[in-house]
């Protein structure tokens, strides 16, 4: 198959599952997302980790992250969070928040989903591949649409399968284990297997937390 005709593909499925979404009704869609985080804070995985990723979601079209976020720092986690770089194509950097101070007073990035900045209280702040970093034990990586063969659908930018390729070479490098890729997703966004369109470059999760179950491996455990 042409790379052509998966993007178009892709390009499809991505219209039809953000028209789904967008027909969701918010209150669905915060319950949704109460049942994902207690299932997430459950998790053997989010229990034993120390450094997380989350991203900060949009208003909407995928699941809330507020309160799990909010939960990483008050259980004193290392929380990352993404920041797209303009003055790079296509690339993203993962920089810590220090405190729910901090977290609150993100200013609005791209998209007007709230980002940090590269400093913070007159220093440069940590980012995730730097040398000194403490290494990430979960990622938790946002898509329009997961399949039961835990493939991703992005929405379009590859801002995720850049970095992980990236941040797994660097951890390979530094002996650090690879993190689990982690995916949220509401129930309209997850699809049978295999009908997910997918590229070479194209990173799968290893789990995704739905309201009603979680598919996938927990290598943590093994």
């Amino acid at each position: 198959m042409s790379a052509a005709l998966v993007r178009n593909q892709k390009r499809a499925l991505r219209k039809y599952i953000t028209e789904t979404l967008r027909a969701l009704p918010s209150a669905d869609v915060q319950e949704q997302s109460r049942r994902i985080t207690e299932r997430i804070l459950a998790s053997p995985f989010f229990l034993k980790s120390r450094s997380v990723s989350c991203y900060l979601s949009m208003p909407t079209g995928e699941p809330d992250t507020a309160p799990l976020v909010s939960e990483i720092l008050r259980t004193g986690k290392t929380l990352f969070v993404p920041k797209i770089d303009a003055s790079k194509a296509g690339h993203m950097d993962l920089l810590r928040i220090y405190d729910e101070e901090d977290l609150q007073s993100l200013p609005a990035g791209t998209w007007g989903i709230k980002e940090p900045t590269y400093q913070w209280k007159d220093a440069a702040r940590t980012n995730a591949l730097d040398i000194n970093s403490p290494p990430l034990e979960v990622i938790f990586v946002p898509g329009v649409a997961f399949d039961h063969s835990l493939s991703r659908l992005g929405y379009g930018m590859g801002y995720y399968d850049r970095f992980i390729s990236a941040y797994f070479a660097a951890a390979s490098g530094r002996g650090f284990p690879r993190p689990l890729l982690v995916a949220l997703a509401l129930r309209e966004q997850i699809i049978k297997e295999g009908e997910i369109p997918t590229e070479k470059h194209d990173w799968k999760v290893d789990l995704i937390v739905s309201p009603d179950e979680v598919l996938g491996n927990d290598k943590s455990t093994s």
